[in-house]
């Protein structure tokens, strides 16, 4: 079983756990259709423009699964080239999976680390520093104990 299957594997039984008690317990799948691509022509699919020192670009999200209690989230999500100088901490726990890609995270301390498709990252929610890219698509997982995900 590669990365992205166990992973994806070991996402549906944590899903699972979370999901409402009244409601049936279903695990939560991306295909491997989904993940090569197809999941961006879901009806679920959330376009957003942006603009920032960059330019503008363009974001798609496929959100596919929120915890009852809104803390948890999961999804694909890809990007156009955007850099953003995050001062205050980013907020939530993420894990990421690049499928394509990539981004430059330079903490504030000055350390760079370059992430690529087929690397993985968790970024703490204390995290402070520079997000540049030139475009990406990654598979999300987010944690927030602090405050609901919108």
């Amino acid at each position: 079983m590669n990365f992205v299957s166990h992973f994806v594997f070991s996402f549906c039984l944590i899903s699972s756990s979370i999901a409402f008690a009244d409601s049936p317990v279903l695990p939560t799948r991306m295909s491997k259709a989904e993940i090569a691509g197809s999941i961006f022509s879901s009806k679920e699919l959330l376009i957003e423009e942006h603009e920032n020192e960059k330019g503008p670009y363009v974001t798609e999200d496929v959100e596919r699964f929120l915890s009852s209690d809104k803390h948890f989230d999961s999804g694909m999500f890809r990007s156009g080239a955007n850099r953003y100088v995050i001062n205050e901490p980013y907020g939530v726990d993420e894990f990421m999976y690049f499928l394509k890609g990539g981004v430059t995270l330079t903490s504030s301390n000055g350390e760079v680390m370059e992430i690529r498709a087929g690397d993985a990252v968790t970024i703490p929610k204390e995290w402070t520093g520079i997000w540049e890219t030139e475009g990406y698509t990654k598979i999300y997982v987010i944690y927030s104990a602090d405050k609901e995900i919108e």
